[in-house]
Order: structure tokens, then C-alpha cells, then sequence
């Protein structure tokens, strides 16, 4: 039975024994989730709210790997204070040195190298033999080790590893000078029994393990990241690595706001606490979900705009007689208003302000002078205003990228028998272009009328358009995915038109990839 062999853990400080660190990779491994690029005031954006989420540690990015991952590594570590900052890097003296440069301005910092150790990726990715692999992780650690104490090892694809082979690289990396040993189910192979008992097995089997901190990787990609995550809790691990959301590649990694309120939820199971301050996740998502343009689902745990919904009879009865018969937790304990706040035309600039920071968004007087005028013309054209509109004006009124396209005009004509056709007026640069064209549809007559006024030609991956809210007045909220050069950009409009949204949606994937062409990620 899973947590059977938490008795053999050996023993620590009471305080280490039931703190639980969290690790949070948003702005790295999140971050690799496709059309989720951030650019560097994003990124320092998040790592500021994360730092106020309180969380142990924020894995910043991969310092070697691009110019403007080193910067937003960088500036992180100089600007934001109270968690340790971590920066990624191979088994690669060249990787660790980045690292180190890129981290030096924090005032506590961290070097994560990683290797893989499973046969599979020994043998065809690494194409080396395990006991090279082995000499190189040490000598990484090693190396790393002359530049900070704090020290972190991953061994890539654990689960799927010879177990006795992963005692001895783990053993020789602990005594090369590893503090935290990390444990990644990199392909979500693993179920919660397996996982848990891995962990429970390098507990027992590992000499000098009792000195360092286990740590938790785990991936979706069999919907169990979050089961496998806490475990390894139950049977010795002590930091959980996760992203906000869920995001990652793939299916995605285990979930911060699930594995956080599990733990202060059911601490009667778990017996262990975390420092995150729970009030604090939804405002998170929130920001994380504008700024990477990924939509949380409405049924998602904790923060799904569902979660603490009801609408069932027998449940609202339970409801009304007592709130814990159907909710193990409070929205307001994790930032949830307790019930939604409906806006209308009749609303003043302070309440709509102060919903504006509750959702996740810090206005500047100028700002939310821009956002109230938009408020306000939308509230002439709905009865009701929703969170999720509120939302969804934002994130289309101030964009997050440099606009080098501007949509200032959309005509388009179609009907049963006629050939859809659209006409476009776009700023480029500052110069003003119009084109018009036709199209299998009149989403379709837009973007060929865009791509012809541009003279961008992306292709066009996934289009997909929904209602913010409910009712035929509801906001139209589109997301595109466009390609360019084998990279994939995202894009986000809203508007009560459904086509205007659409037009939106398409040319702000045009700026992201204009920004990233010019060096701006």
C-alpha cells in the first residue's frame, strides 16, 4: 500500500520533516508548452507574484539557451526578493558557468543540472555508456558546487531507469556535493504506487540521502501528476516541483494550486504544510493564464472557473443548509470571491478598480482610465458584466506585446449565395494599408485581407472562438495558433462581434511573431 514506507524514512528536524518546498518551474518548463513564450517584463511580471505566493523556489529559466532567457534569469535575480532563484543547466561546464553568471545578483541562488539515466535515453539520446554518464554528472556537480552550496541533480526519466543504477549516480552526486536530488517522471510513465515506492526504496537504499532534499517531478501525461507528486510525499519526498495551472509540455506538470491546497486540505493524510499562501493561487492563474494566453478549463481543480460553482438542486439545497457539504474548501481561501461580482453601466471607476485587482490585474491611473472608458461601452451593450468579461477586455485592450500591427478597420460581407469578402485598414509601422479579399468564410476573408496588407503569410494551425458569458450578448473570445517558420505563435481577441474577435485574435499572433522575429520574445 502507497505510504506504507513513509515509517522507513529516516529521521530529520521536525521542521524539515513537515515542510514541504515548493518548486516552481512556470516560467521554465511552463513555458515550453507551445505558443506560451513570455518576454522578459512577463516573466519578471510572474516571478514577482510568485515571490508574493510565497513559494520556496522559482526555477527562472534556462540561462544557456537563448540571449533572452540568460537577460530574464538575470533580472529576476535582481529584482525579485524572498524565494531562492534557480537557474537550468546540462551537465555542461558551458551550461553550469551561464547558470552561475545569470544567478550571481540574487541574494539566494540555486544550480539545477540535469542528465538523463533511464537505458532508453542513455543509449538514443545521450548515445553514451551509464558510467560516463554517471563521471559527467559528477564532475557537473562538482563544478557547480564551486559556485553556489545550493546544488540541484535530476536524473531524466527516473522511473524508467535500472533502479540499482540510479542508487549509484544518485550516491556519487550526493557525495560530489548535491543538496536536492531530484526524481522526474519526465514522460508521466508512472502511477502513484510506483512512484511512491521508488521514492521509498532510495530512502532505504541510498547511503547520505538522509542529508539532502527528495524532490518531485511529475508529468501529465497519464492524468496523474498530481497523485504521483504527493506519494512521493507520503513516502519521504520534501520539495514538489509543479507549475502554476498545470502547465507544461505535453499533458502539462503537476499542478501547484492541487498538490498545495491537497496538502493543507487533507493534513490529517498528509501531515505536512507548505509556507505558499493559499489566497494568493487564484490571483496567480489568473496572471499567468493572461500572460501566456493558455485558458484554464472551467472544470480545472482550484481555480477552473467551475470549481465552485453549483447548479444542481440537491447540491444547492446542501449548499444553502451548509456550505461543507459540498465544498471541502472555501473559495476564499484561495482568492475566489465568494460569489461573482456582476458589473453593470451603473458601476463606478472605484469598484470596477477594485475587481480589476482582485482578477490579477495592478492599473496604472491611466490605464484604468483606458479600461473603464471600454468598460463602460461595453456595459451599454450588456446588461451584465461578468468576471470573465472583465477579463477577457483586458487582455484584449492592453496587450502584453509591442503592437507593430493595429486593426482600425473591418468591413466584411456574406450571406447564403455570396462570396465572403472582407476589407481591412491596418497602422504598420505607422503607415496605414488597406486590402481587401475573399474567402471560403468571413473569418477566413479577414485574414486573406490581412495577410495581403501585412505581406505576412503564417499559416494558420488552430482557430477556435467561444462566449466569454452566457446570453446572445455575450462577448465572442478567440484564440488562434499561427506558424512561421516552424514556430508556433498564439494569439487572443474579444469583441461582441464574433468576426472583429477573430481579426483581433489573428493579428495579435501577428505581433508575437513580429516580436520574437525582432529579438523581442
Amino acid at each position: 500500500m502507497v505510504g506504507i514506507q513513509q515509517l522507513k524514512v529516516k529521521a530529520m528536524s521536525s521542521s524539515t520533516k513537515n515542510h514541504v518546498k515548493i518548486f516552481d518551474t512556470t516560467l521554465r518548463d511552463a513555458e515550453q508548452s507551445p505558443g506560451a513564450s513570455l518576454n522578459v517584463p512577463e516573466k519578471i511580471e510572474i516571478a514577482h507574484q510568485l515571490a508574493r505566493l510565497n513559494v520556496d523556489i522559482i526555477e527562472a529559466g534556462f540561462p544557456v539557451s537563448s540571449p533572452v532567457q540568460f537577460e530574464a534569469v538575470q533580472k529576476i535575480s535582481e529584482q525579485v526578493e524572498g524565494p531562492v532563484i534557480c537557474g537550468l543547466a546540462r551537465t555542461i561546464e558551458k551550461d553550469i558557468e551561464s547558470a552561475a553568471e545569470a544567478l550571481s545578483p540574487a541574494k539566494h541562488w540555486r544550480i539545477h543540472t540535469f542528465t538523463s539515466t533511464s537505458p532508453t535515453h542513455i543509449e538514443y539520446m545521450l548515445k553514451m555508456t551509464p558510467q560516463q554518464v554517471l563521471e559527467k554528472a559528477v564532475k557537473a556537480v562538482k563544478f557547480a558546487k564551486s559556485c553556489t552550496d545550493d546544488v540541484e541533480f535530476s536524473g531524466q526519466d527516473a522511473p524508467r531507469s535500472d533502479i540499482n543504477y540510479l542508487y549509484e549516480i544518485i550516491q556519487a552526486v550526493i557525495e560530489a556535493g548535491a543538496t536536492t536530488i531530484n526524481i522526474p517522471d519526465t514522460v508521466g510513465y508512472s502511477n502513484p504506487e510506483e512512484y511512491g515506492q521508488l521514492i521509498a526504496n532510495l530512502v532505504a537504499n541510498v547511503p547520505g540521502i538522509d542529508n539532502v532534499t527528495i524532490s518531485t517531478h511529475c508529468h501529465n501525461d497519464l492524468g496523474m501528476a498530481t497523485a504521483n507528486a504527493l506519494s512521493g510525499v507520503m513516502n519521504g519526498a520534501r520539495q514538489i516541483e509543479c507549475t502554476v495551472n498545470g502547465l507544461g509540455e505535453r499533458a502539462g506538470n503537476t499542478s501547484l494550486e492541487e498538490v498545495v491546497m491537497a496538502m493543507k486540505t487533507r493534513k490529517d493524510l498528509y501531515h505536512v504544510d507548505t509556507q505558499v499562501d493559499p489566497k494568493e493561487i487564484y490571483r496567480t492563474s489568473t496572471m499567468v493564464e493572461r500572460l501566456m494566453g493558455l485558458s484554464v478549463q472551467v472544470n480545472k481543480a482550484i481555480v477552473g472557473a467551475n470549481a465552485f460553482a453549483h447548479e444542481s438542486g440537491i447540491h444547492v439545497d446542501g449548499m444553502l443548509k451548509h456550505r461543507e457539504t459540498y465544498e471541502i474548501m472555501t473559495p476564499e481561501s484561495v482568492g475566489v470571491p465568494g460569489s461573482k461580482m456582476v458589473l453593470g453601466r451603473h458601476s463606478g471607476k472605484h469598484g470596477f478598480k477594485s475587481r480589476c485587482n482582485e482578477l490579477g490585474f495592478e492599473l496604472t491611473n491611466e490605464q484604468l482610465d483606458q479600461a473603464f472608458e471600454l468598460f463602460m461601452e461595453l456595459a451599454d451593450k450588456k446588461k451584465e458584466i461578468f468576471d470573465e468579461d472583465i477579463m477577457a477586455l483586458l487582455k484584449d485592450e492592453m496587450p502584453n506585446v509591442e503592437e507593430s500591427i493595429k486593426l482600425d478597420y473591418l468591413q466584411v460581407s456574406s450571406g447564403t449565395g455570396t462570396l465572403p469578402s472582407a476589407t481591412v485598414r491596418i497602422i504598420y509601422n505607422g503607415k496605414t494599408m488597406q486590402e481587401a479579399a475573399w474567402g471560403d468564410g468571413p473569418v477566413d476573408a479577414a485574414y486573406n485581407a490581412i495577410r495581403r496588407a501585412s505581406g505576412l503569410s503564417p499559416v494558420l494551425e488552430n482557430y477556435s472562438i467561444k462566449a466569454v458569458t452566457s446570453s446572445s450578448e455575450a462577448l465572442g473570445e478567440a484564440v488562434v495558433r499561427i506558424k512561421d517558420d516552424e514556430k508556433i505563435f498564439a494569439g487572443h481577441g474579444v469583441s461582441t462581434d464574433i468576426i472583429e474577435a477573430s481579426a483581433k485574435a489573428f493579428v495579435n499572433a501577428l505581433n508575437h511573431m513580429l516580436a520574437k522575429s525582432n529579438g523581442k520574445k
